[in-house]
């Protein structure tokens, strides 16, 4: 049996009152943070924040393919999805020397006023789409160009660290030049994970963008529409306020809320359903805003919904009253709130992970008995962006309530980053 101490618990101001939602709106004004942030100065940290990482691991150099980690170290971007699965676009950072993009062809001008690239060149792309049967010849070429800059810049390191790539391309830098290659992920997300004041800036311009988002969800949720006609209006909004895309596409109603973990679908939203979504949005600026939200068509819970909805309530804020600079996320784990028994094989993959540009290091698995199954070593910090998550729904049960805010860790614990009504 689903038990809490939080069914009547009144919760935050009404998410249909017409004076909460005119408020948001009337401050809602994403294109006057462009005046709050130095963007430069964002971009020199980020850099910088690289640089570090690859010092302290000595590696001579790294090489970012993915979108994400390019827009974090350089701050440019060009056909993020397209170059998320073509080896078309890459940055070489080293630990000293010149940054270099090589960028898609004819795209040179779109990165050559950035303060964090110093050369742009064309792109050698060795991927079957790009090259054909020419794949083998042209990563040799690649791998050439890459032995002649760590020569030029970095000329007794023979360590590279990588972040996504494909066999040929390693098999040419090892084989050919003998480097030594590591995984830039760990470099790139450890380096991402404390927050500059700026990226605090970009970061609530982005949650700003989805909360009005989800205003419009709530206006819009009736009976009849169908999930994904639901979905489109948030996208919407995050396109026309300067936002890029949506990770997921996690928005569901009724019996489709349980087991969480379920793409929006034509499923028409019927009576007295519940409606939930992680909205996973990257918006302005290129930072995500990880916010979660459950709503009921005709805008009053049942029994059965409240327990749930009070159960996810009870999780969120036993979790974010234990967060604080120093606290190991062992000791988190160990803490943290326990899942009813009935709930636990449905739980969420995580109960806390980080933001950023994207969902980011750390994510804090529940544990199982010896800690095996994820990495909670580690400790919380000063100025890092968290998601805290919770979602409730019983085995077998007939719907599911997903919540989920995001925060930023202070000196003295927690300040919340995300306001939209509960």
């Amino acid at each position: 049996m689903l038990q809490n101490k939080y069914v009547n618990r009144k919760i935050g101001p009404k998410i249909n009152d017409p004076k909460t939602i005119e408020s948001k709106q009337v401050r809602f004004k994403p294109r006057l943070y462009e005046n709050k942030i130095n963007f430069d100065r964002m971009r020199k940290y980020r850099l910088n924040r690289i640089r570090e990482q690859l010092e302290i691991k000595d590696y001579g150099a790294c090489i970012l393919f993915d979108p994400i980690n390019i827009r974090y170290a350089t701050d440019t971007r060009n056909m993020s999805m397209f170059t998320m699965h073509f080896l078309t676009r890459y940055v070489f950072i080293p630990t000293q020397g010149p940054v270099i993009l090589f960028d898609y062809p004819k795209c040179e001008h779109l990165s050559k006023d950035l303060c964090t690239i110093d050369q742009i060149r064309e792109c050698i792309a060795w991927d079957f789409f790009s090259s054909g049967k020419n794949f083998e010849l042209e990563s040799k070429k690649w791998a050439a160009s890459i032995d002649d800059l760590m020569k030029s810049y970095v000329p007794n390191n023979k360590r590279i660290a990588i972040d996504v790539i494909d066999p040929m391309g390693i098999q040419s830098l090892k084989n050919n030049y003998n480097y030594n290659l590591f995984n830039a992920e760990e470099i790139v997300e450890i380096a991402r994970s404390i927050k500059s004041p700026d990226e605090l800036v970009c970061m609530t311009a982005s949650i700003e963008t989805a909360e009005k988002g989800l205003d419009l969800i709530h206006k819009k949720l009736k009976t009849g529409i169908t999930e994904e006609e639901l979905w489109s209006h948030f996208h919407k909004v995050n396109i026309e306020n300067g936002g890029e895309w949506l990770e997921t596409r996690l928005l569901t109603s009724g019996h489709r809320t349980n087991p969480w973990l379920q793409e929006c679908s034509n499923k028409i939203i019927e009576k007295s359903d519940l409606i939930c979504i992680d909205t996973d949005m990257v918006g302005p600026y290129g930072y995500c805003a990880d916010i979660s939200r459950t709503f009921v068509e005709g805008n009053k819970f049942n029994g059965d919904q409240k327990k749930l909805y009070s159960l996810a309530l009870e999780h969120i804020d036993h979790n974010k009253n234990l967060i604080k600079p120093g606290l190991s996320f062992r000791e988190f784990a160990e803490k943290s709130w326990q899942l009813p028994i009935n709930c636990y094989d449905n739980h969420y993959p995580c109960t806390v992970h980080g933001i950023g540009l994207c969902d980011e290091w750390p994510m804090i698995k529940y544990p199982n008995k010896d800690y095996s199954n994820g990495n909670f070593d580690h400790f919380f910090e000063e100025n890092m962006t968290i998601s805290i998550e919770s979602y409730i729904g019983e085995v077998g049960g007939k719907e599911g309530v997903k919540l989920e805010d995001q925060f930023l860790i202070t000196k003295d614990g927690l300040e919340q980053l995300s306001h939209f009504p509960i």
